[in-house]
């Protein structure tokens, strides 16, 4: 084992604990599967995910701040303006992460009849898939289908070593 490999790395500078901070929370997660669906107003993701508005709203408010949602006004006729929420890129690429804990669900966690949802290709043009999407672990030499001992952590470029 190389030195490099050898020295500890602070993990209070994490990328998951981010991540986690921003997203961890159980409705968090369930809000932006839903936008990854499609639903983009208050009142429909109270609807399909039932729950409390006050709750909604705190949630809606922290992914706007973490820059994963965005607001964005609409009006309907004779009603007082309102506000969507849409993904940004930032949001829209939590779709693996979504789609990974979906599978680990479906596989340790489904009921006995299997998962109630299945990810599938839309496919495009005159390219007509409907295949089920499944997630792959892939290097940048395009290795796939990596046991877990073959994959580690390293330290990256931002990296804070603890003293030796």
């Amino acid at each position: 084992m190389t030195e490099q490999r050898k020295r500890r790395i602070d993990s209070a500078n994490c990328s998951v604990g981010r991540a986690l901070s921003v997203v961890g929370e159980r409705w968090s997660l369930l809000i932006v599967r839903e936008a990854l669906d499609g639903v983009s107003r208050f009142g429909e993701f109270r609807t399909r995910l039932g729950i409390a508005s006050n709750l909604l709203s705190t949630r809606l408010d922290g992914l706007v701040a973490a820059g994963v949602l965005q607001r964005v006004p609409y009006q309907e006729p004779g009603d007082r303006q309102r506000f969507e929420y849409r993904l940004t890129e930032k949001g829209a690429d939590l779709r693996p992460t979504v789609i990974a804990l979906l599978e680990w669900g479906d596989k340790y966690l489904a009921d006995e009849q299997g998962p109630s949802v299945v990810v599938r290709h839309r496919g495009t043009g005159d390219h007509d898939c409907d295949e089920p999407v499944t997630l792959v672990l892939e290097c940048a030499a395009g290795h796939t289908h990596l046991p877990p001992g073959a994959v580690y952590r390293s330290p990256g470029p931002g990296a804070r070593h603890l003293p030796a």
